[in-house]
């Protein structure tokens, strides 16, 4: 076992109730997944294993990024850009990847988005001798959440289509929610849209841009009009409190199937906390099942897992790899008495079953629970600033086609593989313009073993 100094945070830790170890050795491969060019960004990237013999496989990378900009003739072809417009929520993008290349992000492409705003174009201003000087200091809103979630149909009954989950903001004012919105795809590059009949009622699937010019810089997407995803009682998919529109949460997190059934995990604010300002409203984690993506009514009604968590925390479950237990990941900070001090890291921690019970047993957090310290993190060693600060978040895994931990053929000895976004980590071109555009994707793998219960 790894051995640490007197007085600092151990060097492994036991999940799993007890029976396994995860070790902070520094070991665990780690490495750049994509530095994007100061056009673009990349969150919550999910590395999808489709299923053998797939013409769009043998992986699918899928995640949050910029929404295609107008074309713009005689202009930069990847002018700089800002998260400054709070109706820009951003695309879902998608690439086709090698195993090989597993660890390196495919070429990839938009394919679902809601608005088009021109880019801002970056005004230098000019100071003594010809230099150019800084911008003077501007307001980044932010880009809306998308958050996509892809897993496969019900491909055991034939089913040849996969399903993205994605969030979307309606209302506006102080009213606006997050809302869950659906679509579905066969080569992950043409989708459809779930929507409702001319009456209201049944699910009609739209040709994203149908009818209209499908190439970057029209305005698709503006045809297909999604409708909210809803539940057995006949509600709405949506987020528990209302809030300004950049400030709405509620809905991240991911989808497994186990034994046929769709397991949607997913965080938002307790009902409890609504009266309070966004960035005080403690979590709670929900647990929804399905059978059928497709059925006009989705998930089960919500059923609570855990409450009382930090505010905004991130968190992702699924299957872990070769075992009947749930991994559980999720946005911490290290112990004071961890090297580096409490910095932004991932946690994760393993259940003692598939039980919906074992997962919602986890103690997630240390005394107090809003310091968000944990002693399960997993000292990710990539990314920051250079100077000990890290802006780590928007992290995902590679899974199997069902939403499961899964890993690249040349990491197989792993449990896990897991993706994330750093705001504080150097641009390509050096500069701090925005803390979303160009700033790096990184990924990282992780082990847990057995060991005698104590």
């Amino acid at each position: 076992m790894a051995q640490t100094a007197e007085g600092s945070a151990p060097a492994c830790f036991r999940t799993g109730g007890g029976a396994l170890e995860i070790c902070r050795d520094g070991s665990e491969a780690e490495g750049v997944f994509w530095a994007p060019p100061a056009c673009a960004f990349a969150r919550g990237v999910q590395v999808l294993r489709l299923a053998s013999g797939s013409a769009a496989g043998p992986l699918q990378v899928i995640y949050h990024g910029e929404t295609p900009p107008a074309a713009r003739r005689g202009r930069e072809a990847c002018a700089e850009r800002r998260a400054t417009d709070p109706m820009d929520s951003g695309a879902v993008h998608a690439g086709r990847g090698l195993d090989q290349l597993a660890t390196t992000m495919p070429p990839a492409e938009p394919r679902l988005w809601e608005a088009q705003p021109e880019p801002p174009r970056p005004a230098a201003r000019r100071g003594r001798r010809g230099r150019e000087t800084a911008d003077e200091p501007e307001t980044e809103f932010g880009v809306a959440a998308r958050n996509p979630i892809a897993v496969a149909g019900r491909d055991w009954a034939g089913e040849a289509y996969h399903h993205v989950f994605l969030i979307s903001t309606v209302g506006s004012g102080d009213a606006a929610r997050r809302v869950q919105i659906q679509a579905r795809t066969t080569d992950f590059e043409s989708f459809e849209i779930r929507g409702r009949g001319p009456d209201g009622s049944g699910v009609v699937w739209t040709p994203f841009g149908a009818g209209q010019d499908r190439r970057r810089g029209s305005d698709a997407g503006t045809a297909a009009i999604p409708s909210a995803v809803i539940d057995e009682t006949g509600r709405p998919v949506v987020g528990n409190c209302a809030s300004e529109r950049l400030d709405a949460q509620g809905l991240s997190g991911s989808i497994s199937v186990i034994d046929q059934t769709y397991h949607y995990i997913y965080t938002d604010a307790m009902p409890q906390d609504c009266g309070e300002p966004s960035a005080r409203r403690r979590t709670a984690l929900y647990l929804r099942t399905a059978r059928d993506l497709g059925a006009p009514r989705v998930w089960s009604a919500p059923r609570t897992l855990m409450e009382g968590l930090p505010p905004g925390i991130q968190v992702r479950a699924a299957r872990a790899k070769g075992m009947d237990r749930w991994v559980l990941s999720y946005s911490c900070l290290r112990p004071a008495n961890a090297p580096g001090g409490p910095v932004p890291d991932i946690c994760a921690q393993y259940s003692t079953d598939l039980s919906p019970e074992s997962l919602g047993a986890l103690k997630l957090f240390a005394e107090p629970v809003s310091a968000q310290r944990s002693p399960a993190y997993l000292g990710l060693r990539s990314g920051g600033d250079g100077s000990g600060r890290y802006g780590r978040v928007a992290h995902y895994w590679m899974t199997d086609r069902y939403g499961n931990l899964d890993l690249p053929g040349s990491l197989s000895a792993k449990s896990g593989f897991l993706t994330w976004l750093d705001r504080l980590a150097p641009r390509r071109d050096g500069s701090r313009a925005s803390a979303l555009y160009g700033r790096p994707v990184y990924w990282a793998t992780w082990t847990v073993r057995a060991v005698a219960p104590r």
